[in-house]
Formats: structure tokens, C-alpha cells, sequence
């Protein structure tokens, strides 16, 4: 749930070839005046290699056996169960949790006026804390009851912008003009990809964003589940437009070399 989203490694389990399920899995400056024209970077060369960064494997390693993660057993081997996400936050494995507010999120942020953002597979939820103490209307949810018990015991007094909720069924209580992807995408079964994607269409007005953080690059077991970039801009081209397309600098190891900062203009 993502710190969204939020999910990763070679599998969270390092299970080869599990079967995909329907569901949702989880989902992670100061702000400025409306933002001036879009800006794109290299939208045509993103960052996929030939021979792309092996993914650190999220399962419980063998040595070490004092640490948090070296005693973990998971039992769920579904992402689209919301068991699989409560025990990872259970045992404390969430490499994807990045403990911090990610630079070009805040940049972005900084670039445009103050709206409506909703954070699906919100995780610990740090960027919802950061957004409202500079006066952004926010929402994060997660569908996993241990998810969301960690934001909110991470968000203390503002603990109450984040909801238990599928995203598939989810209504915000305003108009969202942001929707913030953090290992949201990477964390659903590749079968939800469509329903992704039409569901941000629908929640999205015109002109409104889907920006944030995408691992590109397919992967052949998951979550984390990497996306081709020829299929991300299939899956949203008909209801977007790419306005920005950045590297990231600042990526988590789960994710390094893979991550692309991508804003999408709702058409």
C-alpha cells in the first residue's frame, strides 16, 4: 500500500510465478502558484535497459537472524488479497516504505496551486502528513487494515486523512485534481491494470493530474509488478496525456534504475 505502493522485490515473497488475483493490493517545497507550461523530458528514451537492475529480493533473508525481517513468515501469497499486505506490515517487511517525502513529489508540488489530492495504497502516508501541513486538501486510503494502523500511528494528530478503502470503489469526499501513484500500479495483479486505469479516468476531471512515481520495465513475477512502457502508454493514452518524464534520482533500492517520475494530464 504505497508508500503505496506501496509491495516489491522479486516478489514480496520471492514466490516464482504466482498466480495473479483480482482485487486491489497496496497501493507513499512549498506549494506555489498554478503551474505554467507542462515540461517533458526525454518522454521518447525512458529508462528501460536492455539489461535492467536485478530487483532486491523482499523475502525474509537467511542471515541476521535478530532482525525484523529475518524472522518474517507470510502465509498470504495473493497481492490482491488484502491478507498479503497486513502481514508484511505485521512483521515489519516493507522495503518500499521510504520513510520520507520523495524530491520530485515535492517539486511537482511545488509547481501547482493547492487541490484535491487523493494518495491510493497510501502505506505510512508521509506525503499525506506533508501535503496537508502546507494546506493541500488530502486523502489517503489503503485497503490493508495493517497499512492503514501504520500511517496512523505514523501520522499521529493527522491520523484522520487516511481511510481503509478499496480503490476500485472508493468515493473521495471532494473532486481529487491530483491522484498521487506511489507502488500503487506495481503492487496490483497485472489483471487489474485495465480496471486501473479506468477508474482514474473516472475520478479525474479534465485537466486534472495522475503523477508520480512508475516502475517501468516488465518483470516476470511480482509484485513488484513492472509495467512495459508501451503498455503504461496504452493503458493510458486514451484518457491522458504525458506532460512531464523524468528520471528519479532518489529511488529506493527495490527500485532503483527502474523508476520514472511521470505527470498525466487528464484529457
Amino acid at each position: 500500500m504505497k508508500d503505496r505502493l506501496m509491495s516489491q522485490g522479486d516478489g514480496v515473497t520471492n514466490e516464482a510465478n504466482q498466480p495473479e488475483a483480482a482485487g486491489q493490493a497496496t497501493g507513499d517545497a512549498q506549494p506555489a502558484s498554478p503551474a505554467g507550461p507542462a515540461h517533458i523530458a526525454n518522454p521518447a528514451n525512458p529508462a528501460n535497459p536492455a539489461n535492467p537492475p536485478a530487483l532486491p529480493s523482499l523475502s525474509p533473508p537467511a542471515a541476521a537472524p535478530s532482525s525484523a525481517s529475518s524472522a518474517a513468515h507470510f502465509s498470504s501469497r495473493d497481492p490482491g488479497d488484502a491478507s498479503f499486505w497486513d502481514e508484511r506490515f505485521e512483521q515489519g517487511v516493507t522495503p518500499w516504505d521510504s520513510a520520507r517525502v520523495p524530491d520530485a513529489f515535492a517539486a511537482f508540488a511545488a509547481r501547482h496551486a493547492r487541490v484535491p489530492v487523493l494518495i491510493p495504497g497510501c502505506g505510512s502516508a508521509y506525503e499525506a502528513r506533508w501535503l496537508a501541513r502546507a494546506g493541500w486538501p488530502v486523502r489517503a486510503i489503503d485497503f490493508s487494515a495493517q497499512a492503514v494502523a501504520a500511517a496512523r500511528r505514523e501520522l499521529g494528530e493527522d491520523a484522520g486523512l487516511v481511510e481503509q478503502a478499496d480503490f476500485f470503489t472508493y468515493a473521495p469526499p471532494f473532486v481529487p485534481q491530483w491522484i498521487y501513484e506511489r507502488a500503487f500500479l506495481c503492487a496490483i495483479p497485472r489483471s487489474r491494470r485495465a480496471d486501473y486505469a479506468r477508474r482514474m479516468a473516472e475520478l479525474l476531471p479534465p485537466g486534472g493530474f495522475l503523477a508520480g512515481f512508475f516502475f517501468i520495465g516488465a518483470t516476470p513475477k511480482g509484485p513488484p509488478f513492472g509495467i512495459e512502457r508501451a503498455e503504461l502508454d496504452a493503458l493510458l493514452c486514451p484518457h491522458f496525456a504525458l506532460v512531464e518524464d523524468e528520471p528519479v534520482a532518489d529511488s529506493l533500492p527495490v527500485f532503483a534504475g527502474r523508476e520514472r517520475w511521470l505527470a498525466w494530464r487528464r484529457s
